[in-house]
């Protein structure tokens, strides 16, 4: 298919195509909303089956043209490593650089324009984590790899360290083959999670997943999950880190990717320091700057809490103390309280 080879010269890595019958995941996802394992991702529910039913989000939508795009500019086990450095700040691996929302949607509208300078008007819209999408769903159904254990997309080839996004089209393209699954007996994403966020293989309780505590949450953080979070200030990787299929992930081209402002190795100190007019100059053009600076500050608080006691660490965290925020003078109550 001609639209494969143009996505691949636009700098994708796998394009396919699905079809818009996405009646098993819609059952996994009523069930899963039924059990509260949304938290207060209110957005999850209030959109009913248009996230499952994709003519209702987009009407007259006929197949779904899915494309798949490796962020992967750090070395996982260096990474490994950091997560046990508790003096320095983890950073989820697809925030480190520019907001991948900006660079999909700009690709895929490009994918968009050139089928059409080929072959005229189409209906279409593009998508990537923008709006009410199955997204792991409709990149399984395809080609671009099977849902794993963890809920997020595999490939054999380049692991899960990539992002996804969709062409919603009124044209009825051929959909190609599902992925079908290649996790097998293996449960490492689910023994390294460090909050049991993964309840059951393929089965996620947001409300104990880390990416959720430190973006998704408005308000405290959980005390009895404070110290399991470690040094994980912006989202989490653990259950990518440690599944062998990122044995074979492949690093990324893309320059927009690569970290920003030393936040691949920079301390939770340093972090804690940046006052508002310096995080919003820093993370301009950055998907962390969607939390707010009080929420930065929070998720920097429980990192310094469970960092090991130091005179830098301790007076890093009585700088905060008077801070304007309760929800940030709480933080760091409790994480001075873990050093005595």
């Amino acid at each position: 298919m001609q639209i494969k080879a143009w996505g691949r010269e636009l700098g994708f890595q796998s394009v396919g195509v699905s079809g818009v019958d996405l009646g098993p995941a819609e059952e996994r996802l009523f069930d899963w909303l039924a059990k509260g394992h949304h938290g207060e991702m209110d957005y999850m529910a209030k959109h009913g089956a248009k996230r499952s039913r994709p003519a209702e989000l987009l009407p007259g939508t006929r197949s779904v043209i899915a494309a798949r795009l490796n962020y992967l500019a750090t070395d996982p086990a260096a990474d490994r490593r950091l997560l046990r450095q508790r003096e320095q700040a983890y950073i989820s691996r697809y925030a480190l650089g520019r907001d991948y929302h900006k660079v999909l949607r700009n690709r895929l509208q490009a994918l968009a324009e050139t089928i059409g300078r080929h072959i005229g008007p189409f209906g279409y819209r593009v998508f990537t984590d923008s709006a009410p999408v199955l997204e792991n769903e409709l990149a399984a159904l395809a080609g671009n790899g099977w849902r794993g254990k963890h809920t997020l997309t595999l490939d054999r080839e380049a692991g899960s360290f990539f992002f996804l996004g969709e062409i919603y089209t009124s044209l009825p393209l051929p959909p190609d083959a599902p992925s079908q699954s290649h996790c097998g007996t293996c449960d490492a994403c689910l023994r390294a999670c460090p909050t049991g966020a993964i309840v059951a293989p393929y089965e996620v309780d947001a409300r104990r997943c880390i990416s959720y505590l430190t973006i998704e949450l408005a308000g405290p953080i959980p005390v009895e999950l404070r110290p399991l979070l470690g040094n994980r200030v912006y989202g989490c990787d653990d259950c990518q880190l440690y599944c062998p299929w990122n044995r074979f992930a492949q690093p990324s081209a893309e320059k927009d990717f690569r970290p920003r402002h030393g936040l691949d190795h920079a301390t939770l100190a340093e972090l804690f320091a940046w006052d508002e007019k310096r995080f919003e100059e820093n993370f301009a053009g950055s998907p962390i700057r969607r939390i707010g600076h009080e929420r930065w500050l929070r998720n920097l608080a429980v990192g310094l809490g469970n960092a090991p006691s130091s005179p830098l660490i301790v007076g890093a965290l009585q700088s905060r103390r008077e801070h304007p925020s309760a929800l940030v003078r709480e933080h760091v109550a409790w994480a001075l309280s873990r050093h005595g």
